[in-house]
């Protein structure tokens, strides 16, 4: 069976051959059954690309809260997202970024003259990942041979290999004892701001924040006082709130703050995420089977 969907706005060249890997044909959007997506994140374009033959539409991040938050994200069309296709990429880079923090290279690989040891292991260690699901999953996954206990934090149940799951709800009693606490969870309305005050405040005095998710899941001025206070040890930082964080900002300076350019999904394996996740999607359409990473209206994700 064949499926008719449009690539666009920009016809991405990885994008069609993934579709025709999954058996669907590439046509003008006015006789397309689908649309996967890749083109600006203003909400309006995609909304104008829509009509009443559209069936289901494939957006381009894990994140969907632009789309979700403007109304775009409905129930009819379905809408997916690439949910859980990024899982890997992101996971090892929260992986090494707690690597870098416990061995102490944010200060090491600063350093210009020879100066202590006040590294230690991550193996052995606690860590609570709020929001165990593609990301967290995977992290998870990660952490075995290091002996971790993993307290993962989701509302999905049983999260595989970690030692307790505490629903969303309950995420503040993941944080004592936890000597890295990495946030993975999506945003929206209802995560937003969940890390500020109260949660460092509830963390270890040695504890480090590990957000690989969104920026705007912790209250970033918050964040500073706590680290400039040592209320907790430090922060790894792959996205932040604003982002690009500003040139001269109080985080680029603090010697226990690691930060990367929201960088945790190398572009190959992004182009290698979406691409696998457009041709199963596909595939599903055309069969008429439940479709991968189906996005919430009410949700946000």
């Amino acid at each position: 069976m064949t499926v008719a969907v449009h690539v666009g706005p920009e016809p991405v060249p990885a994008l069609i051959d993934a579709v025709e890997r999954g058996g669907g044909r590439v046509v003008p959007l006015e006789q397309a059954e689908a649309i996967v997506y890749f083109g600006s994140d203003d909400p309006a374009e995609l909304r104008g690309m829509l009509h009443e033959g559209i069936r289901w539409v494939q957006l381009p991040h894990a994140g969907i809260e632009r789309w979700a938050d403007a109304g775009v994200v409905t129930e009819h069309p379905v809408f997916t997202a690439a949910t859980g296709s990024y899982g890997p990429a992101v996971a090892e880079q929260a992986l090494a970024l707690m690597l870098a923090a416990a061995r102490d290279l944010h200060r090491h690989a600063r350093a210009t003259t020879w100066g202590r040891n006040d590294s230690r292991m991550l193996a052995g260690s606690t860590v609570a990942i709020v929001g165990a699901g593609g990301i967290g999953r995977a992290l998870t996954r990660l952490l075995e041979p290091f002996g971790c206990r993993v307290v993962g934090v989701s509302d999905r149940g049983e999260v595989p290999g970690a030692d307790a799951v505490l629903p969303r709800a309950r995420y503040r009693e993941a944080l004592p004892g936890a000597d890295y606490v990495v946030v993975a969870a999506p945003a929206t309305p209802e995560t937003k701001g969940m890390f500020g005050t109260r949660e460092f405040e509830l963390m270890e005095k040695d504890a480090w924040l590990v957000n690989v998710a969104r920026g705007s899941l912790v209250v970033t001025g918050d964040l500073v006082e706590a680290l400039r206070a040592g209320v907790i040890g430090g922060a790894a930082l792959d996205v932040t709130d604003p982002e690009p964080l500003p040139a001269g900002h109080p985080l680029w300076t603090m010697q226990n703050v690691l930060i990367t350019p929201h960088s945790a999904n190398p572009r190959p394996a992004y182009w290698r995420g979406l691409a696998g996740r457009v041709t199963a999607n596909v595939r599903h359409f055309g069969a008429g089977e439940p479709l991968e990473g189906v996005a919430s209206p009410k949700q946000g994700f």
